[in-house]
């Protein structure tokens, strides 16, 4: 007797440490948002960072990034296509910021690494599910006609 549900295949281990990956990226960029309320707050940085101390481009970015940053989070942790999507974009606002308004926060290089090892770290598994997908998709299977 054949069974009505449909088959799921296993996932592999590229798919399961993939998903770990997204997972610690979502845990960092639940830091990074903890991070941002507390600043606009006045809870962190002696007070300095407080919304009504920002200049204006530091006002518009630190609103926005604590608002993406636990979006992203949300978008990561469920595995979703637009997790990534948003992070992209609250990397690149945070990036842009801290490289071209160092005034508030200082030079942060170790953020730029950060954000950058995790691009690549993503590339390469976005890589490497295309070819084991591509891979299995070049195989026989029972099914072909």
């Amino acid at each position: 007797m054949l069974h009505d549900s449909a088959h799921v295949p296993k996932p592999s281990l590229t798919e399961v440490l993939f998903g770990w990956f997204l997972r610690l990226v979502s845990a960092s960029c639940f830091w990074f948002a903890l991070n941002y309320w507390a600043m606009l707050i006045g809870f962190s940085h002696e007070g300095a960072g407080r919304f009504d101390l920002l200049t204006p481009e530091w006002r518009a970015a630190a609103t926005a990034l604590a608002v993406l940053y636990p979006v992203a989070a949300i978008g990561l942790w469920l595995l979703v296509s637009w997790g990534p999507v948003i992070w992209v974009l609250a990397a690149a606002i945070e990036a842009a910021m801290v490289e071209f308004y160092p005034g508030m926060l200082g030079a942060r290089p170790l953020l730029l690494v950060l954000h950058g090892s995790v691009v690549v770290t993503f590339v390469l598994f976005r890589a490497a599910l295309f070819w084991q997908r591509l891979r299995q998709a070049r195989q026989v299977r029972v099914d072909s006609p």
